[in-house]
C-alpha cells in the first residue's frame, strides 16, 4: 500500500470529492475528504487553532511556521463544529468489535517519510488521511494519493485498517454523529 504519493489540488474519481496535498494541510484535507466537501480551509483551521489557545504566544495545535501541521484538538474541534464527533479507537480491540453501521467514516494519522523533491530524509512526521464508504465500497482518500484508492467491503476494509494499525503509531478516529457516539452503536458486543 503507497500512501506517499501526489501533490495539489483536487479531483473527483467515481463521484468522490478527494483534495490532494498541499503545504502541511492533510489535517484539513483529510476532515473535507471524509466529509465529501470542502467545509474546511486552512484559515477556518487556524480560528479554531486561535479558541484552543487564545492566548499561546506559540499555538500548540499548528506549526509555527503556518503551513499547517494541525494536531487532533484542531479535527475534533473541526467535526464537533458540524455535529459529528471523533471517537479515538483503543488499539487494544480487535477490529470486529467495530460496528460499521454508525460510522460515517475515518480518520487514521500515520507515519509518514520526509523528502525533498526526490530526496528521502531519514526523518519522519504524521499524516493524516481520510477513508470513506461510497455505494458499498471503502475508499482510501488520502491527500497524497493521485486520486482515490479503492479498498473494498468491510471485510476488506478492517484488514486495510489493521494493517495501517500494525505500521507502527498510528492512530485511529471514528467520525460519528453524535447520536451514534451516545447510544454507542460503534462499538459491537461481539468478544
Amino acid at each position: 500500500m503507497d500512501m506517499m504519493s501526489g501533490s495539489s489540488g483536487q479531483s473527483e474519481v467515481s463521484g468522490l470529492y478527494h483534495e490532494r496535498q498541499r503545504l502541511e494541510l492533510c489535517a484539513v484535507h483529510a476532515l473535507n475528504n471524509v466529509l465529501q466537501e470542502r467545509l474546511f480551509t486552512q484559515e477556518a483551521a487556524d480560528e479554531i487553532c486561535k479558541r484552543l489557545a487564545p492566548d499561546a504566544r506559540w499555538n500548540p495545535h499548528r506549526s509555527f511556521l503556518g503551513t499547517g501541521n494541525y494536531d487532533v484538538n484542531v479535527i475534533m474541534a473541526a467535526l464537533q463544529s458540524v455535529g459529528l464527533v471523533a471517537i479515538w479507537w483503543d488499539k487494544r480491540r480487535p477490529l470486529e468489535q467495530l460496528s460499521l453501521e454508525g460510522v460515517l467514516g475515518f480518520i487514521v494519522n500515520v507515519p509518514s517519510n520526509v523528502s525533498l523533491g526526490f530526496l528521502s530524509l531519514p526523518m519522519r512526521r504524521r499524516h493524516w488521511i481520510a477513508v470513506r464508504q461510497l455505494d458499498g465500497t471503502y475508499y482510501n482518500l488520502d491527500s497524497k494519493l493521485k486520486a482515490p484508492v479503492p479498498i473494498g467491503g468491510e471485510a476488506e476494509l478492517r484488514l486495510f485498517l489493521q494493517e495501517v494499525l500494525s505500521q507502527g503509531p498510528c492512530e485511529l478516529l471514528l467520525v460519528v454523529p453524535h447520536e451514534a457516539e451516545e447510544a454507542g452503536s460503534w462499538l459491537s458486543t461481539i468478544k
